[in-house]
This record gives C-alpha cells, sequence and structure tokens, in this order.
C-alpha cells in the first residue's frame, strides 16, 4: 500500500494533483490533502474525483507499475 495526498492548490491546467507521500513533487504539508492509503494511483484517482472533479494524477506516480500481489490456496 501507499499513502495518497491531493493537493489543495491547483497547477497550471487548474487541475488538482495527487501524489504518493515518497513523490519528489508533493507539494508542501500545508498545501495538501489526505485521500488515504491505496494500491496504486488509479484508486486513489478514483476516490480524489468523489472529492474533486478537477483532480488528476502527478505524472511521475501515475507512471509507478506497483501492483498488488495476492496469495493463497484453492482447494
Amino acid at each position: 500500500m501507499k499513502f495518497f495526498y491531493i493537493s489543495s492548490i491547483p497547477n497550471d491546467n487548474g487541475k488538482f494533483e495527487i501524489h504518493e507521500r515518497e513523490c519528489e513533487m508533493i507539494p508542501d504539508l500545508h498545501d495538501r490533502e489526505y485521500l488515504g492509503p491505496y494500491n496504486n494511483g488509479k484508486e486513489a484517482m478514483r476516490k480524489a474525483l468523489d472529492l474533486n472533479s478537477n483532480a488528476s494524477l502527478c505524472r511521475k506516480c501515475g507512471s509507478s507499475s506497483f501492483q498488488a500481489i495476492f496469495s493463497g490456496s484453492e482447494d
């Protein structure tokens, strides 16, 4: 799981970018809101769009290749 935030200040295109906690482009602490833990940027984007229709995923965070792996045995 990764922790995602949405900027409270729009970018040059009027979009509010979604960032992972470790993103080098994440806004200052006072300029972002916590979205929650998600497996990837697409999941965070779904939540963010419920809160702000002008949300968009940071280009760096959107290129992340993280995927959840589930294991288990089927009997």
